[in-house]
């Protein structure tokens, strides 16, 4: 029989949550994390909550969506938040790096990419030459906006770019929000460059080099204690169902990847 003396003090304690893989709404999303997150804030008293990140990105609204809830539970709590980059933390892992107080990454580390994209293919000129006629009938100017199987118009290239300078825009806002003065004045940062470890810190996107466990023994002395917050599978997983929506999952998040040569 175990007693707990409750004039003992306790451990400290440090919530571990795992933000993996790329941020879409079917994937690493605010609602998949909520859950989460609220239960790292706010069962028990921890001493801090650690943030483990390994994406290349995705979704604006959905980085923005999970970096601000941590953000507004670590301000209702008064709770520090550290973040700690596996492989890559680029485009919206970034983002969601910069919820935390401070970042410290792994040496060989890929971090930035501060910019937004959008990629599609063009099959108009295969059809063309298959004989394949592409009828198209909209209300509305726009409403054919990036569709495959027309040429690329540059009025269609112009609207996107005007789409996409708000969400750059916001991601550069949050960026210099939450580092402040410790990005590098004169650095071009935000032109989606990526940096990889000490050019990270070199340039204000990281604080410094360090893994989780040492680092927060260092900071919460040798008996804190990690919980690692895990997520349960839904009954059709369990069941082996929605494979297929899964494995176009996995062929994106691959892809995404890829262009960090990871």
């Amino acid at each position: 029989m175990r007693i707990r003396l409750p004039f003992l003090p306790h451990p400290p304690l440090v919530p571990v949550i795992r933000l993996s893989g790329m941020i879409s709404s079917r994937g690493l999303s605010d609602q998949a994390m909520a859950p989460l997150i609220e239960r790292a804030f706010r069962k028990g008293k921890p001493a801090a909550v650690a943030l483990v990140i390994n994406s290349p990105g995705g979704s604006a609204v959905q980085s923005s969506l999970i970096a601000a809830r941590i953000r507004r539970l670590a301000d209702e709590k008064k709770v520090k938040v550290h973040a700690f980059v596996e492989d890559v933390a680029a485009s919206g892992g970034y983002w969601l790096a910069c919820a935390g107080d401070d970042i410290w990454i792994d040496g060989s580390s890929i971090v930035g990419s501060i910019g937004v994209i959008m990629a599609s293919f063009g099959f108009n000129e295969l059809m063309a030459r298959q004989g394949v006629e592409r009828r198209v009938i909209t209300a509305g100017a726009h409403k054919s906006l990036g569709d495959p199987f027309l040429p690329q118009k540059e009025e269609d290239v112009e609207r996107v770019k005007a789409l996409q300078g708000p969400i750059h825009a916001a991601f550069i806002d949050h960026v210099k929000a939450r580092r402040g003065d410790r990005l590098k004045a004169d650095a071009d940062l935000f032109n989606a460059d990526i940096f990889v470890g000490n050019q990270a810190l070199e340039v204000g996107l990281a604080d410094g080099i360090g893994h989780i466990v040492p680092k927060l023994k260092a900071l919460y002395g040798d008996k804190v204690k990690f919980q690692v917050m895990s997520q349960k599978r839904s009954l059709l997983k369990r069941l082996g169902l929605g494979m297929a929506g899964g494995a176009m999952g996995a062929v994106e998040e691959r892809i995404a990847f890829d262009r960090y040569g990871l």
